[in-house]
Protein backbone atom coordinates (compact mmCIF):
# COMPACT_ATOMS: atom_id res chain seq x y z
CA UNK A 1 0.00 0.00 0.00
CA UNK A 2 2.55 2.48 0.86
CA UNK A 3 4.74 1.18 -2.43
CA UNK A 4 1.69 2.82 -4.43
CA UNK A 5 0.39 5.65 -1.98
CA UNK A 6 3.79 7.10 -1.22
CA UNK A 7 6.75 5.61 -3.93
CA UNK A 8 9.54 8.37 -3.22
CA UNK A 9 9.77 6.70 0.62
CA UNK A 10 11.39 3.98 -1.33
CA UNK A 11 15.03 3.58 -2.36
CA UNK A 12 15.71 0.22 -2.06
CA UNK A 13 13.54 -2.82 -1.10
CA UNK A 14 15.14 -5.64 -0.09
CA UNK A 15 12.51 -8.77 -0.01
CA UNK A 16 12.27 -12.78 -1.12
CA UNK A 17 12.03 -13.54 -4.33
CA UNK A 18 8.25 -14.11 -4.90
CA UNK A 19 6.99 -10.77 -2.78
CA UNK A 20 9.68 -9.03 -4.86
CA UNK A 21 8.15 -10.24 -7.97
CA UNK A 22 4.79 -9.25 -6.66
CA UNK A 23 6.06 -5.62 -5.54
CA UNK A 24 7.99 -5.24 -8.92
CA UNK A 25 4.66 -5.82 -10.94
CA UNK A 26 3.25 -2.79 -9.00
CA UNK A 27 5.91 -0.76 -9.35
CA UNK A 28 5.73 -1.31 -13.10
CA UNK A 29 2.74 0.98 -13.24
CA UNK A 30 4.11 3.61 -11.41
CA UNK A 31 6.76 4.07 -14.38
CA UNK A 32 4.10 3.04 -17.04
CA UNK A 33 6.09 -0.30 -17.91
CA UNK A 34 7.49 -3.54 -16.78
CA UNK A 35 10.43 -2.33 -19.48
CA UNK A 36 11.10 0.82 -17.71
CA UNK A 37 12.55 -1.17 -14.55
CA UNK A 38 16.54 -2.22 -13.97
CA UNK A 39 17.12 -4.82 -10.85
CA UNK A 40 20.28 -6.17 -9.33
CA UNK A 41 20.51 -8.88 -6.72
CA UNK A 42 23.75 -8.21 -4.40
CA UNK A 43 25.32 -10.58 -3.07
CA UNK A 44 28.61 -10.21 -0.35
CA UNK A 45 31.57 -8.91 -1.62
CA UNK A 46 34.42 -11.00 -3.00
CA UNK A 47 38.11 -11.05 -2.07
CA UNK A 48 38.01 -7.84 -4.45
CA UNK A 49 35.80 -5.98 -2.61
CA UNK A 50 32.85 -6.45 -5.51
CA UNK A 51 30.00 -7.64 -4.29
CA UNK A 52 28.78 -11.19 -6.10
CA UNK A 53 26.22 -9.46 -8.48
CA UNK A 54 23.55 -10.20 -10.84
CA UNK A 55 21.73 -7.67 -13.19
CA UNK A 56 18.97 -7.85 -15.31
CA UNK A 57 15.22 -6.19 -16.52
CA UNK A 58 12.76 -7.18 -13.75
CA UNK A 59 10.40 -8.73 -16.71
CA UNK A 60 13.22 -11.39 -17.69
CA UNK A 61 13.43 -12.43 -21.60
CA UNK A 62 9.75 -11.48 -22.44
CA UNK A 63 9.81 -14.89 -24.45
CA UNK A 64 6.57 -13.88 -25.94
CA UNK A 65 7.40 -10.73 -27.77
CA UNK A 66 11.34 -11.87 -28.66
CA UNK A 67 12.43 -11.39 -32.30
CA UNK A 68 9.04 -9.04 -32.94
CA UNK A 69 11.16 -5.70 -32.57
CA UNK A 70 8.52 -4.83 -29.59
CA UNK A 71 10.88 -5.35 -26.59
CA UNK A 72 11.50 -2.30 -24.34
CA UNK A 73 15.10 -1.83 -23.67
CA UNK A 74 15.20 0.56 -21.48
CA UNK A 75 15.41 -1.87 -18.34
CA UNK A 76 17.87 -4.11 -20.13
CA UNK A 77 20.35 -0.49 -19.96
CA UNK A 78 19.34 0.59 -17.02
CA UNK A 79 20.22 -2.64 -15.84
CA UNK A 80 23.72 -2.36 -17.22
CA UNK A 81 24.14 1.23 -16.00
CA UNK A 82 23.40 -0.41 -12.60
CA UNK A 83 26.17 -2.71 -13.12
CA UNK A 84 28.87 0.19 -13.96
CA UNK A 85 27.98 1.88 -10.89
CA UNK A 86 27.70 -1.39 -8.17
CA UNK A 87 30.35 -3.48 -9.72
CA UNK A 88 32.73 -1.37 -11.50
CA UNK A 89 32.89 1.82 -9.29
CA UNK A 90 32.03 3.71 -12.83
CA UNK A 91 29.52 6.21 -11.34
CA UNK A 92 30.27 8.96 -13.83
CA UNK A 93 29.14 6.33 -17.23
CA UNK A 94 26.40 5.33 -14.99
CA UNK A 95 25.04 8.50 -14.60
CA UNK A 96 25.71 9.31 -18.24
CA UNK A 97 23.87 6.46 -19.58
CA UNK A 98 21.07 7.15 -17.69
CA UNK A 99 21.37 10.84 -18.53
CA UNK A 100 21.05 9.05 -22.09
CA UNK A 101 17.63 7.10 -21.34
CA UNK A 102 16.06 10.05 -19.51
CA UNK A 103 17.15 12.48 -22.75
CA UNK A 104 15.55 10.24 -25.28
CA UNK A 105 12.37 10.03 -23.12
CA UNK A 106 11.98 13.33 -22.33
CA UNK A 107 12.19 13.71 -26.21
CA UNK A 108 9.15 11.63 -26.97
CA UNK A 109 10.80 8.74 -28.12
CA UNK A 110 8.59 6.10 -26.86
CA UNK A 111 8.31 1.79 -27.32
CA UNK A 112 5.08 0.68 -27.83
CA UNK A 113 4.39 -0.25 -23.82
CA UNK A 114 5.22 3.46 -23.42
CA UNK A 115 2.57 4.86 -26.12
CA UNK A 116 0.33 7.10 -24.34
CA UNK A 117 -3.75 7.67 -25.36
CA UNK A 118 -2.24 10.37 -27.56
CA UNK A 119 -0.91 7.59 -29.82
CA UNK A 120 1.97 8.27 -32.25
CA UNK A 121 4.45 5.73 -33.54
CA UNK A 122 5.93 3.78 -31.36
CA UNK A 123 9.76 3.02 -32.34
CA UNK A 124 11.41 -0.55 -32.02
CA UNK A 125 13.70 -1.96 -29.76
CA UNK A 126 16.45 -1.17 -31.81
CA UNK A 127 15.48 2.31 -33.12
CA UNK A 128 15.07 3.53 -29.26
CA UNK A 129 18.56 1.52 -28.26
CA UNK A 130 19.91 3.25 -31.16
CA UNK A 131 18.16 6.38 -30.21
CA UNK A 132 19.68 6.18 -26.32
CA UNK A 133 23.26 5.65 -27.73
CA UNK A 134 22.66 8.51 -30.27
CA UNK A 135 22.19 10.74 -27.20
CA UNK A 136 25.20 8.90 -24.94
CA UNK A 137 27.06 9.81 -27.56
CA UNK A 138 26.59 13.34 -27.74
CA UNK A 139 26.77 14.10 -24.56
CA UNK A 140 30.53 12.75 -24.28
Amino acid sequence: MQLTRWPKQFDVIVTDNLFGDLLSDLAAMLTGSLGMLPSASLGAPMANGRPKALYEPVHGSAPDIAGQGKANPIACILSFAMALRYSFDMGAEATMVEQAVEKVLADGVRTADLMGPAGGTPVSTSQMGDAILAALNAAA
